[in-house]
């Protein structure tokens, strides 16, 4: 099923109530909670076993995906602002805290669960502009160079910043 093209138009998410929703290892679709649902405008039977990416707004720069698969794969938990699309093509900003789910007798990676909440327009403005350039750089040279700007900027912000981190420190960057 194709998506419709994007309309400039944003969702307003209640600030007190969370999208959920549970992957495999690979990203398909485990579990996905009414909200999750009524915000990006597809039943249970659309979401379940699709790829997460089905709500990947093409505003994304590929490289903050690469870094954060690269972080949850080795066992470690992740917070990302991310901009997601919805099946009638408006979209919506959310901050993601991912977690690590583990068979509790392997301690093998068996999937994640993401917990997702508003965010401020004040944080919103700052990271758009970022994977703007981000995208742009992308589209121009590749998600290698991509990836260096990225580490580029996080230097200049400081030493201690990391991409796992750098949602939460976002907001000391101005």
């Amino acid at each position: 099923m194709q998506k419709p093209t994007p309309i400039d138009e944003e969702i307003v998410l209640d600030p007190k109530r969370y999208i959920v929703s549970e992957t495999d290892e690979k990203g398909k679709i485990t579990f996905c909670n009414d909200y999750f649902m009524e915000v990006a405008g597809y039943s249970k039977e659309e979401l379940i076993g699709k790829p997460h990416s089905i709500v990947r707004h093409p505003d994304m720069p590929k490289v903050v995906f690469k870094l954060l698969w690269e972080t949850i794969s080795q066992g470690l938990n992740i917070n990302a602002v991310v901009k997601n699309l919805a099946k009638d093509g408006r979209y919506y900003w959310i901050f993601t805290e991912f977690e690590i789910r583990r068979d509790t007798d392997t301690g093998k990676i068996i999937g994640y669960h993401a917990a997702r909440k508003s965010i401020s327009k004040h944080v919103i403005e700052i990271i758009a502009d970022l994977y703007a350039e981000l995208l742009e750089i992308e589209k121009n040279e590749g998600i290698e160079a991509s990836e260096k700007y990225l580490i580029s900027f996080l230097k200049e912000k400081g030493d201690d910043i990391e991409f796992s981190n750098i949602m939460e420190e976002i907001h000391k960057f101005y």
